[in-house]
């Protein structure tokens, strides 16, 4: 009876057990205890490093095992082909996305409004703001409505006058609109903000539906968001966030490196030090260090300009510059040709990059440094061209003629014999009788017989 008793208590037991852990949500109990969110900054321009930054990151966070990512955006916007590889790789990420424009102060302007749109849960910190999203083509010009279609504001947009600019245009709206679909957010706004660079606030934005919440950080983002449903993928999930430790991923070091060598002041610096120090090593062949470093400055800034919207146009005039400034200096002339080198590589160097896109264009004030520079050396070349012009010659003859000596041996009137004349012994004829040791100064000169005249 003892032993029936214990056995119907252990079954009891077992079953408790079992009814226990099927009533607990599996999911939700190890998610909570073990998992994390992970987050990234994207801070300044978008760029080459930004999308590859995104790309790792998110490949190392799913690995990691994280239950959601947060993409904290704080931009003014960047180049168009890295923000559709960090759209792309947003989309094809296996945890649900949240962006969050942060802190206070922040922004999401142009590519970060894409961005943000990208996102499966969209969020923004009080008095930050997103919008213009108009896309700017490489000569800086905005493009144009297009064709008859109505603008936002009900009046009929303005006749087309530049194909190329409708095409991107349209791209950009279709771009945008079709990520609001896939969202559920306004797509009518979207719109207005690539066709008329409209903007709004956090308080703004969630009152016409543009993003799904305002969070004070990212605390309250993820209490805020926890229990939304979202669709990641083919997959409908719900979000189980509330309370979850936040992991920051900070840029490996080829991110890192390749976010340095694409600013376009750096690379513009490293083209400049690449061809002065070719031009160097050729002017000093087997100096090495110039034309070593040179050539790893070159390939180095090539690499970079790959990366960049780089106007042809423009780094063909610094080349041109360069040469004529080159030319100035092996052949000198009044000015003309270095002055025109001057003027070629400084309208090149602000036509290298395109101005109209945020972050991406070269420091006015490099330029100037390095145009006023170029300027001073050319300066000192042509007073150096100007003074050997007006120096008396010194070779020949001429130079015979101013020199003095002193005599090795007695001279009678009319007589010859010999002197140390700049370090030489000539022959010397004299009209009057001097002795040894006396000063002489050429006067005229026959072969190799040098006349002389008493020196004072």
């Amino acid at each position: 009876m003892r032993q029936w008793l214990g056995s119907m208590a252990r079954v009891l037991l077992i079953t408790l057990l079992a009814a226990t852990a099927a009533a607990q949500p599996a999911a939700e109990g190890p998610t909570r205890a073990n998992g994390f969110v992970a987050r990234i900054d994207l801070n300044g321009p978008i760029g080459p490093a930004a999308a590859e930054y995104v790309d790792d990151t998110l490949q190392r966070a799913s690995r990691d095992g994280a239950v959601a990512i947060v993409v904290q955006l704080d931009t003014p916007g960047g180049l168009s082909d890295s923000m559709r590889q960090i759209i792309a790789s947003l989309l094809a990420a296996k945890q649900p996305v949240m962006g969050y424009v942060a802190p206070s102060g922040a922004r999401a302007a142009s590519a970060g409004t894409y961005i943000l749109y990208a996102c499966q849960i969209a969020a923004m910190a009080p008095a930050t703001h997103l919008g213009a999203a108009t896309p700017v083509p490489l000569g800086g010009e905005s493009p144009l409505p297009v064709g008859n279609v109505p603008s936002p504001a009900g009046t009929a947009a303005k006749p087309p006058t530049d194909a190329e600019a409708n095409k991107v245009l349209n791209d950009a709206i279709a771009s945008i609109r079709s990520l609001a679909q896939l969202n559920g957010r306004n797509a009518d706004w979207a719109e207005q903000a690539v066709r008329g660079a409209a903007t709004l606030t956090a308080e703004e934005a969630l009152k016409q539906h543009v993003i799904d919440l305002i969070a004070n950080d990212t605390t309250a983002l993820l209490a805020q968001a926890d229990g939304r449903h979202v669709r990641v993928g083919s997959n409908d999930v719900t979000l189980h966030v509330a309370g979850l430790s936040v992991r920051d991923y900070a840029p490996n070091w080829r991110t890192r490196f390749l976010g340095i060598i694409t600013h376009p002041t750096i690379a513009y610096m490293l083209l400049l030090a690449g061809m002065y120090g070719l031009i160097i090593e050729a002017f000093h062949p087997g100096a090495l260090l110039p034309g070593v470093a040179g050539a790893i400055c070159l390939l180095i800034g090539l690499y970079a300009l790959q990366l960049l919207p780089v106007n042809y146009a423009g780094l063909a005039l610094m080349v041109l510059g360069i040469g004529l400034m080159l030319t100035e200096a092996l052949m000198p002339s009044v000015g003309a040709i270095g002055i025109g080198g001057v003027i070629a590589f400084v309208i090149g160097s602000i036509m290298l990059f395109s101005s109209g896109v945020p972050g991406y264009a070269v420091n006015l004030g490099v330029i100037g440094g390095i145009a006023c520079s170029a300027m001073v050396l050319l300066a000192l070349l042509l007073r150096l061209v100007a003074r050997s012009r007006r120096a008396r010659v010194f070779n020949g003859d001429s130079q015979m003629m101013l020199a003095t000596g002193e005599l090795l041996q007695a001279v009678p009137a009319g007589g010859e014999g010999w002197a140390r004349i700049s370090g030489e012994q000539w022959r010397v004829h004299c009209e009057s009788a001097l002795p040894a040791g006396a000063r002489v100064r050429v006067v005229g000169r026959d072969g190799l017989l040098l006349r002389v005249t008493p020196a004072g």
